[in-house]
């Protein structure tokens, strides 16, 4: 289990018990989870309330219509998804979201590589891989950014990440994420916008690369 000094937010923690969040964010609060023992306490204790919140919820009556479609699925047979173990530096759920696969990186330019794990609407998840010294070109936020160390660390304007940890990037942070010395950073970063980008290359080149 890893020691993480910065860890996925309270209310996140609460809105992914509930079932409240993007297939994007759950993979990678999920993935934390799986490193962090802090955060699996905190998540078994939303959980337990939920539970609880539930035995006091009054029964109400619902149409027979309705009561007809939800006994058909659960009579329909079950179908088990496969479920992944920890590979290497990537936990299981991670492992999970690339159905077994390696990564395949392509180059962002400066040695900067990534992998989509998936993208549309709600957002993006992807792994990043940042070699040492090497930074990435600055920029903001037009939503919501998390990003969990693998392996390596960086840091930026708001100080250090190591493995575990999880950086929660929003509209008013702009930073210059740089790799530490040592092991390349290899990180999964989950997004709900678009970055914005200050300089005029990463702009032009956003479109391409789904950033």
């Amino acid at each position: 289990m890893t020691h993480a000094n910065h860890h996925i937010p309270d209310a996140m923690l609460k809105a992914y018990a509930a079932g409240n969040i993007s297939p994007h964010f759950a993979t990678l609060v999920a993935a934390h989870i799986s490193m962090c023992e802090t955060c699996r306490v905190a998540l078994g204790a939303h959980e337990a309330v939920g539970g609880a919140l539930l035995d006091v919820t009054k029964a109400v009556d619902v149409s027979s219509s309705l009561k007809t479609d939800v006994f058909s699925k659960l009579d329909a047979p079950f179908v088990p998804k496969p479920v992944f173990d920890r590979s290497g530096i990537y936990p299981g759920p991670i492992v999970q979201a690339m159905k077994g696969q390696e990564p395949r990186w392509k180059s962002l330019g400066m040695g900067i590589r990534q992998h989509i794990i998936s993208y549309d609407k709600q957002g993006s998840l992807r792994l990043l891989y940042i070699p040492a010294g090497q930074a990435v070109p600055e920029h903001g936020h037009n939503g919501l950014e998390l990003t969990l160390v693998l392996q390596g660390s960086f840091s930026d304007e708001t100080g250090q990440f190591g493995v575990g940890d999880v950086e929660v990037g929003d509209e008013d942070l702009a930073h210059v994420p740089t790799a530490d010395a040592g092991a390349p950073c290899i990180c999964l970063a989950a997004t709900d916008a678009s970055l914005r980008f200050a300089g005029l290359i990463p702009r032009m080149l956003q479109p391409i690369f789904k950033i």
